[in-house]
């Protein structure tokens, strides 16, 4: 098994192994590989209502990531990947969030703050551009729903549809995630009113400006 940061790890008959998500595995040899998979306590018994608060939700990708994979090949776009997403999680420590899952080329994290959130957004997007990659970020805050080490919640779906508008480089947030950046010094302008898909009537969004 091969995770994202590029750890390498070989199990075999009879080994109990605990691994995080964001890993890629194969099978050496030509008999079948048999496992028996255990879920979390937190997974497999989690109540129907489960631990609700409310967070800062960031979803980043990158731009272009098709065209990057094709000018550069498979193996070449997977070490940038690597990096791309060791850069990512010395960010999201820097700012006290949480890596939720990696999704193909971005991440969805949570912050205990919105300010936090778009701060690490910019943060990410100037770090990773040394690798000559952009990305598009976008920011909702509202209640979701932990359920072991995985989040949901329509909080979730609107901050993906936020990130979806975004242009290369913007980090675009919500306007209730507006609303509490108030204070904050986070300058910020109006990106225009938009239909988020599956999310009902248009809304505004707003974008991070560079002086912010």
């Amino acid at each position: 098994m091969e995770t994202d940061a590029g750890e390498v790890c070989e199990v075999g008959v009879d080994d109990v192994y605990d691994i995080p998500s964001g890993h890629d595995a194969t099978v050496v040899g030509d008999e079948p590989f048999e496992a028996i998979e255990f879920a979390s306590a937190r997974v497999f018994a989690a109540p129907a209502d489960g631990d609700r608060v409310l967070a800062a939700v960031l979803c980043t990708d990158i731009v272009d990531s098709t065209a990057h994979l094709r000018r550069l090949g498979d193996s070449a776009w997977r070490e940038l990947l690597l990096e791309h997403n060791h850069q990512v999680r010395l960010e999201l420590n820097s700012f006290r969030g949480r890596e939720i899952q990696t999704t193909g080329d971005g991440f969805l994290a949570v912050f205990d703050g919105p300010a936090r959130a778009v701060r690490c957004a910019r943060s990410i997007g100037r770090s990773v551009s040394g690798l000559g990659i952009t990305i598009r970020a976008g920011v909702h805050t509202g209640e979701v729903e932990f359920v072991g080490d995985n989040v949901r919640g329509l909080a979730v779906h609107e901050t993906a549809r936020v990130a979806a508008v975004a242009g290369a480089g913007e980090v675009l947030v919500s306007a209730t995630t507006k609303h509490l950046l108030e204070g904050s010094g986070i300058a910020l302008e109006s990106a225009g009113v938009h239909e988020l898909k599956g999310l009902g009537e248009a809304r505004e969004l707003f974008r991070i400006t560079e002086s912010g």
